[in-house]
């Protein structure tokens, strides 16, 4: 009986893998919806969770997808009419912008500069605005949303009074309370420690990107093609771009190391606390990895460059990095998509198709070797190979923190700076798409089938998640006011345009600098601009004729002011809208509490029916204490001679029972 019972599972669970491998692991499915269910049943509630929420998110995402694209083909068919983009590209303005760099630089004309403005304004639009509050509401629908999906699943497959188990590390065993006692108040002050360490290299390597970048600018500068001239902001932007997506990838893997590194000198107790402190831990470090280069470029560059004739410099010899009169938008939304699309396409290419193919066939030739000895010996059986034997060649599972890590950073991508770039849930989507038939078929067919663990949620991640949602309301908010030049034109149309509309913007924004007020040894040392008086730069400052020359202007203040309105205005909007979002959706369905209401009623009679026969069985089982003897009792008892269990009156004083006389 016990052998057949072991048959009939391993029967089932091939049927399971076969089909697993045909309606799942298959990228000629894409269009259909994953079996979550047989997921779960063969991996176990901890897989299954994940893939369940990777199609809800990946679901979730196809609305934002759709109007993403909308905005962004809004920005390509009103660029034409765009005021500020038009005045950029007329030659007829005549505007000569100051130098890029110190000496071997040369004037310029704003107009040089005309694409760049147009490809700005196809992301920086009205219409962004309105996204990036969509995008608020959007993440609070999307974790209310797997709330409910979670509370479904959580029922169906029995989760439901699931309690965590806390499993004791044999580290934690093995380790000697004293010694870990001394060690502890020491390890956080080296924990602390630690981690600005990492911050500081984190940033350092944006500030060496920086670096090169100023210096690049610098060097191509000298190039007497004019053509080479015209192009090297955009050259050197783009490689330093590449040069950012480069060192992220190769910091991610080492800080991957250093978390598990930190979390096992911690020596957690359980191994639930030592996995929610190795994925804090990594979600810090891999996080700020990613997202600092993107940081620098919103809200630091350019920000501190000072202005011509009191430049801010690095070295003593380079200056620091300006933004184009454009603004920093079109380059931060470079960055984004760029960093965002290579990472995605560099770890699913590399890391985790080539690499562990790899790895497989080294495997695989390694038992080819071993096979090969145990032929040539002569005390070996000759035998077939094993199924077993073909699986213990496949990759171990290392866990799904690995998976869950790589879309909580993509979620960051779409929510954090969805203003600067409206493509990214269209990106995200068509990634998730491939993404989880990638993880389908690496689970089925790649890696060592793992136990099967019963989780009844998807644990830190969620928090993890809230946070971003947060989060991106405020990044969102600092980057439409002060990285867009949204609040900027807001202000000068409805302030200082004489018509109400945005003409002469560009001219607004640009101030005055003589270019006689240089220090020695900044001017250009030779220049195809002749009889250049005046040169322009972005920003809000006195003209050197007034009498506190090169100071901010009211201009600069009236917009500051606008900017930190709008912020407020915007982060208590989206924060309302959010939690009213949050509110309206009941976090359980409603099918799903008529069916737990209709199974507790169906539960209480099942218990109220067990109740009364066990009652009746515990009376049926008592000494019987029916009359004649009883009512020879109760019938004394009476004062009137009425028996009381047959309700008849006696005879006279009669010590007989009327019932039983009657029946003799």
């Amino acid at each position: 009986h016990d052998l057949l019972t072991v048959i009939n599972f391993s029967v089932m669970f091939l049927c399971i893998f076969q089909l697993l491998h045909e309606e799942w692991a298959n990228y000629g499915v894409m269009h259909k919806y994953q079996p979550v269910d047989l997921i779960r049943k063969y991996f176990g509630e901890q897989i299954g969770l994940y893939f369940a929420w990777l199609g809800v998110y990946t679901q979730l995402l196809i609305p934002p997808s759709v109007l993403g694209i909308i905005v962004f083909l809004y920005g390509i068919l009103t660029v034409d009419t765009n005021v500020p983009s038009q005045e950029t590209c007329n030659d007829s303005l005549n505007i000569t912008m100051c130098p890029l760099c110190d000496g071997v630089c040369d004037y310029w004309r704003l107009s040089s500069v005309c694409s760049l403005a147009r490809a700005s304004y196809l992301f920086d639009n009205g219409a962004t605005v309105l996204f990036a509050i969509f995008m608020s509401l959007w993440a609070a629908w999307f974790l209310e949303h797997w709330k409910r999906r979670q509370m479904y699943l959580k029922h169906t497959w029995d989760l439901t009074s699931l309690e965590d188990e806390e499993v004791m590390k044999p580290e934690y065993e093995e380790a000697l309370q004293e010694k870990k006692a001394k060690m502890k108040a020491h390890f956080i002050t080296f924990f602390i420690n630690f981690l600005c360490l990492q911050i500081f290299i984190t940033f350092s390597a944006v500030f060496g990107v920086a670096v090169y970048r100023i210096c690049m600018l610098s060097v191509w500068s000298m190039n007497p093609d004019p053509e080479a001239k015209a192009s090297v902001r955009m050259t050197v932007t783009t490689t330093g771009i590449i040069l950012n997506m480069l060192v992220v990838l190769v910091l991610e893997e080492v800080y991957g190391a250093i978390a598990v590194w930190l979390t096992e000198l911690e020596l957690p107790k359980t191994t639930e606390e030592f996995e929610e402190r190795l994925i804090f831990k990594s979600f810090f470090l891999k996080s700020m990895n990613a997202f600092a280069p993107i940081f620098y470029v919103a809200f630091f560059k350019g920000r501190f460059a000072g202005r011509p004739g009191d430049y801010v410099y690095v070295f003593g010899d380079y200056r620091m990095e300006e933004c184009a009169p454009p603004g920093c938008l079109i380059e931060l939304c470079i960055q984004l998509s760029m960093i965002m699309l290579g990472k995605q396409l560099i770890q699913n290419n590399v890391f985790e198709i080539l690499l562990k193919k790899m790895y497989r066939t080294i495997q695989e030739q390694k038992g080819k070797n071993r096979g090969a000895e145990d032929e040539d010996s002569e005390t070996e059986e000759k035998r077939p190979k094993q199924q077993f034997d073909k699986d213990f060649t496949l990759e171990p599972f290392e866990g799904v923190s690995p998976e869950y890590m790589e879309m909580i950073i993509q979620y960051g991508f779409v929510t954090l700076f969805v203003a600067s770039f409206p493509l990214a849930p269209a990106f995200a989507l068509l990634n998730n798409v491939i993404e989880i038939r990638l993880d389908a078929a690496k689970f089925v067919t790649e890696i060592r089938r793992p136990d099967a663990v019963r989780c009844k949620d998807i644990g830190i991640w969620y928090n993890i998640l809230c946070g971003i949602s947060k989060f991106s309301v405020i990044t969102n908010a600092f980057v439409i006011s002060f990285t867009s030049e949204f609040v900027p034109r807001m202000v000068y149309q409805y302030m200082y345009s004489a018509n109400g509309t945005m003409s002469g913007y560009t001219e607004h924004s640009l101030s005055y600098f003589d270019v006689s007020n240089f220090p020695s040894g900044t001017a250009p040392n030779t220049t195809l601009i002749t009889g250049v008086s005046m040169c322009r730069y972005k920003d809000y400052r006195d003209p050197p004729w007034a009498t506190d020359s090169y100071t901010f202007s009211k201009q600069y203040w009236s917009v500051l002011a606008a900017k930190l309105a709008f912020v407020i205005f915007f982060q208590n909007l989206a924060m309302f809208l959010s939690m009213l979002v949050a509110w309206m959706i009941p976090d359980v369905p409603r099918s799903l509490r008529e069916q737990l209401k209709k199974e507790n009623m169906l539960l209480m009679e099942f218990l109220l029916t067990q109740d009364q026969e066990a009652r009746a069985k515990t009376h049926s089982t008592k000494p019987s204490t029916s009359h004649p003897d009883s009512c020879w009792n109760n019938w004394f008892a009476q004062p009137n001679n009425f028996c009381t269990n047959c309700q008849k009156p006696s005879q006279g004083r009669s010590t007989a029972c009327p019932s039983s006389s009657s029946g003799s």
